[in-house]
């Protein structure tokens, strides 16, 4: 969830024996029809969807959270916030945006249901660093409604420093971290963790990820959001569907999630339809495509899903960069606005020109005449349709 920082849309996946064969629009329909399950609302109320937002390092700030909560987006988490970050009271509260407490501030109450996630290297201070994040969040009513532990970063700097997805290596101290975790935070507020399939592609990789895996539910974790890639793979090669297709064959009582190469609203439903996951964890497919969530609900309801008009991409451009400054102030909000304008340019019939705009903006006022240069208001924008972002 939380260092999924890697802009690039990859190749597509190679198709997992068996994807071909399945309609997304009847598969979204039939789950739609029978609804999530009835253990997803119980442990995190308002999760009505089986679908989320990922933490994505550098970009799933408060901003980006309500602009995916606005178009249909049931739940977030936020990005990987360091232990000893939280301790020290640096960035780390700060970019889990726990603001004033109102209406339509970021990290106020719109912005909920909100998985906070933590990532780190000692037990001892991660537990610390979740009961924090709870004390927090009970000062200012704003609580996370779970904590989830970040088990599968694959960045090399991370792993260099015994974090993220460094632990799947050493399944000892990972389920110590666990442990440590679940003790310190309340029982009534759920747990989860993310993993990859393994450090690699070993036998030996895969006993130590089921050693975790079996370890979290026993422990009292919620559920695992599992990813079918390995630490080793990063970002590159297919997410192994069998993968998680068999793991849930082999737990069916157990509340799994399922991550990567979900790109297109599409992949949503081939994955909860081929791997059997309760949930699907939206991560790079969601950059500058907040409609995805829309889109997911409106297959659910039989609809076709639609993609945005200029107007809608207007909207959701203009009320991205305002709740950015908010969140970052303007001249922060002005570089990271850069590299998401970039990503919604994706869906604009021109996207090299409205890419080259957005790469020199540094202010509201320059964002606002991109906007007016290549998203027109009135019937213009109205009718103006352009199609879902396909695979790259």
């Amino acid at each position: 969830m939380g260092c999924q920082s890697n802009n690039a849309t990859p190749p597509a996946p190679a198709i997992a024996p068996g994807v071909e064969s399945i309609d997304p629009f009847r598969a979204a329909a039939e789950i739609g029809a029978r609804g999530v399950d009835p253990r997803l609302p119980v442990l995190v109320p308002g999760f009505d969807a089986p679908f989320f937002q990922a933490g994505l390092a550098g970009y799933s700030d408060a901003a980006m959270r309500l602009v995916a909560r606005r178009h249909g987006c049931p739940m977030c988490v936020t990005e990987a916030l360091l232990d000893r970050t939280l301790l020290s009271g640096g960035r780390g509260f700060a970019r889990a945006d726990l603001g004033e407490i109102h209406d339509n501030v970021p990290g106020g109450r719109e912005d909920h249901p909100l998985v906070g996630q933590i990532m780190g290297s000692d037990p001892e201070t991660m537990a610390d660093a979740a009961a924090a994040m709870i004390e927090r969040n009970a000062q200012e009513h704003a609580g996370f409604e779970a904590i989830d532990v970040n088990l599968a970063c694959p960045v090399r700097k991370i792993a260099r420093k015994a974090r993220g997805g460094h632990w799947l290596r050493e399944p000892e101290g990972a389920i110590d971290i666990l442990r440590a975790v679940r003790e310190a935070v309340p029982s009534h507020i759920p747990t989860s963790v993310k993993l990859r399939r393994g450090s690699d592609d070993s036998p030996e990789a895969e006993r130590n990820f089921l050693r975790i895996f079996d370890a979290a539910y026993d422990l009292g974790y919620a559920w695992t959001t599992v990813h079918g890639r390995t630490v080793e793979q990063k970002y590159v090669g297919p997410s192994r569907w069998t993968f998680l297709r068999d793991l849930v064959r082999r737990n069916p009582d157990r509340l799994i999630f399922g991550s990567g190469d979900v790109w297109r609203v599409e992949d949503v439903f081939l994955m909860l339809a081929y791997t059997g996951v309760h949930a699907v964890s939206v991560a790079r497919g969601c950059i500058g495509n907040p409609w995805v969530f829309r889109q997911a609900r409106d297959m659910m309801a039989g609809l076709p899903p639609r993609p945005p008009t200029l107007a809608e991409q207007r909207d959701a451009l203009r009320a991205h960069f305002e709740l950015s400054v908010s969140v970052n102030g303007e001249q922060a909000a002005g570089k990271m606005m850069r590299k998401f304008g970039i990503r919604f340019a994706q869906h604009h019939p021109r996207p090299e020109d409205v890419k080259r705009a957005f790469i020199g903006v540094t202010c509201t006022e320059e964002w606002m005449r991109a906007l007016d240069a290549h998203y027109p208001t009135g019937d213009e924008a109205a009718a103006g349709v352009v199609h879902a972002v396909e695979r790259a």
